[in-house]
């Protein structure tokens, strides 16, 4: 089994999801007692979301490139970001290390084709939703990606930060953004993708009619897969 190292605190409440999600993952496929191996690394989110008011990416990728150099020399034999937004800066932290980085864009595009998906809308933060690092990375592998619309961002931006990353779910916010991603339906995706680790607090398949995908449990299983393998 090879080491899965994690950069994670971006949320608290996403790393813990990436804990669970990676444990309850080996205990399917391999029972017993069996757990997986992991370097994870938590960086301070307070300074994190300050840099990212002020715009300070440099420094953001400064920060989680030193965290990434720290689980290399841990052992960690492959690396993850526990995070969509701070994929802003994953070139930063890829070049940092030797170990290869499992990108998050990757893993959700392809599970996105090997569904037949062809055109799939995008829920998360508002710099997920409205720069390009990450769409341009699904559109790469051949994905028609849509987002809401601007006046959407906003309130969706503050219910995971003011909420989810707290590990406050409440049944409003969750009618709203069921709503939105029927409107996202309307606007002719074939599914969602749940761009935000937190948001898999909030929304399941049971609620949405459309296909959606919840990035944070694609990429913990593309992350067995490889250790696995």
């Amino acid at each position: 089994m090879q080491t899965i190292g994690l950069i994670g605190g971006m949320s608290w409440e996403s790393s813990a999801s990436y804990y669970r999600l990676l444990n309850l993952g080996v205990q399917d496929r391999l029972g017993g007692l069996s757990s997986p191996k992991l370097v994870l690394s938590t960086v301070d989110f307070q300074e994190l979301t300050q840099f990212e008011d002020e715009e300070r990416w440099d420094q953001i990728g400064t920060l989680l490139a030193d965290a990434a150099q720290g689980v290399e020399r841990a052992g960690a034999d492959f690396l993850l970001l526990c995070t969509t937004t701070f994929h802003k800066v994953a070139e930063q932290v890829e070049a940092a290390v030797d170990i290869p980085l499992l990108h998050l864009g990757d893993v959700v595009a392809q599970a996105c084709l090997d569904e037949g998906m062809a055109k799939v809308g995008l829920i998360g933060t508002t710099v997920a939703m409205s720069e390009p690092f990450f769409t341009d990375r699904l559109a790469s592998h051949g994905l028609e990606v849509i987002v809401p619309p601007a006046a959407d961002h906003e309130w969706l931006n503050t219910a995971i930060y003011e909420e989810l990353v707290h590990g406050v779910v409440l049944p409003r916010t969750r009618s709203r953004v069921v709503d939105l991603i029927e409107r996202l339906w309307d606007d002719g995706a074939n599914g969602v993708l749940l761009g935000c680790t937190e948001l898999e607090l909030l929304v399941k398949q049971a609620d949405a009619e459309l296909p959606l995908f919840p990035c944070t449990s694609l990429h913990v299983a593309a992350a067995l897969d490889r250790a696995l393998a």
